[in-house]
């Protein structure tokens, strides 16, 4: 029970840094807009499937809620740009869900600045091929959903660490500390231990911990079709290559003197190996870089996909019905049916995702520490 005392605190300290990090970069800056073309859109009678579902995935400066007719209604978020030495901070409502353009600013609708603000010409449409860098501070969706999981988090751990403080330690935990309790148990058994060993693992658990329960809510949050929920940000590959650099730094900033030797100078290999080609250093370091971005692209495709299956089977519906209202209604039954499995199905996904980077996060670190550093 100290030892859970202990974890508490520490790793909602690092989940601060962590979360301050990944704000910067959950929509990261922009850089000028020469190469971006707009493509025609669909006639507004037409069900574009590839672009709900694009828009899902993707970030955005507001927060859609629902739709009431022809009008659509969001929380409007922020905006704040940085051009040519000054700052632009304004509502996204400006924006008016991209269809206008402020103080020179849109939103791109397509290629590969799509979602984010551009600098655009006097007509409000045509992007600034002269357009020097955009900087994007911006408090986009996938920020707040950032925020929300991260407060949500801190309310759940400061509860759970006061009521270890406060409880006695023969006691039978209660309430929340029943619930997570397992989950902690659990990171630290049958991952921290498991794969740093039972010497070593104390330093890593906080942040073990503060990375599992942080994906973990991510990916729930990430489930609900309402607000708070149905943002993508482990979908986002800008903050799981925040995740896995954590991970990177982490490993090698306590890596001791046993590792950087095999790395460089690996025992037992003959030395035509070593010199005068450098093969096996050069795979080692490769190694090390390439470690990390395995964790970054598996989150990210993964969460990704499950969210795309979901709308895919949803916009069948549409699809369908748009060509015959018969196949629309026919289809939907089957449709509904799927997709209640498919969520619960994601709820595991959820579950093994966080799982997943932490315990190849915590093999990494075990990597780090070899035994044998004596």
């Amino acid at each position: 029970m100290q030892a859970l005392r202990d974890i508490s605190g520490r790793a909602g300290t690092l989940l601060t840094a962590m979360v301050f990090v990944l704000l910067l970069t959950a929509f990261p800056a922009t850089a000028a807009d020469a190469g971006y073309k707009a493509k025609p859109e669909p006639s507004s009678g037409d069900f574009d499937a590839r672009k709900v579902i694009v828009d899902h995935v993707l970030d955005s400066y507001y927060w859609h809620l629902f739709d009431i007719a022809d009008r659509s209604y969001s929380i409007h978020l922020p905006v704040i740009l940085i051009y040519e030495g000054r700052f632009y901070v304004f509502l996204s409502s400006r924006f008016d869900h991209g269809k206008a353009d402020y103080k020179g600013f849109a939103v791109a609708k397509e290629g590969s600045r799509k979602g984010r603000a551009i600098r655009v010409l006097a007509d409000g449409r045509t992007p600034d091929p002269d357009a020097a860098t955009i900087y994007d501070f911006s408090i986009t969706r996938n920020v707040l959903s950032i925020f929300i999981a991260s407060g949500l988090l801190c309310l759940l751990f400061i509860k759970v660490g006061k009521s270890y403080r406060d409880a006695d330690i023969y006691a039978t935990p209660k309430g929340l500390p029943l619930f997570f309790e397992p989950l902690i148990t659990f990171v630290r058994d049958q991952i921290a231990i498991l794969a740093i060993g039972p010497e070593k693992y104390h330093r890593f658990m906080p942040y073990l911990l503060t990375a599992f329960f942080f994906i973990f809510f991510n990916n729930l949050l990430g489930l609900l079709p309402i607000f708070p929920g149905g943002s993508n940000v482990t979908g986002n590959i800008s903050v799981t290559f925040v995740l896995a650099m954590f991970t990177f730094f982490t490993a090698h900033w306590y890596a001791n003197k046993t590792y950087w030797k095999h790395m460089f100078n690996m025992p037992g290999v003959p030395l035509f190996l070593k010199f005068p080609i450098p093969i096996l250093p050069v795979i080692e370091i490769a190694g090390a870089f390439i470690k990390p971005f395995t964790l970054m692209i598996r989150l990210f495709a993964n969460m990704t996909a499950g969210h795309m299956v979901i709308l895919s089977l949803t916009s069948l519906i549409f699809v369908l019905g748009s060509v015959s209202v018969f196949l629309g209604y026919s289809i939907s039954p089957i449709t509904v049916l799927f997709l209640v499995f498919i969520n619960f199905l994601k709820i595991l996904v959820s579950f093994l995702q966080a799982y997943i980077f932490t315990l190849f996060s915590a093999f990494f670190f075990g990597m780090a520490v070899p035994k044998d550093s004596h």
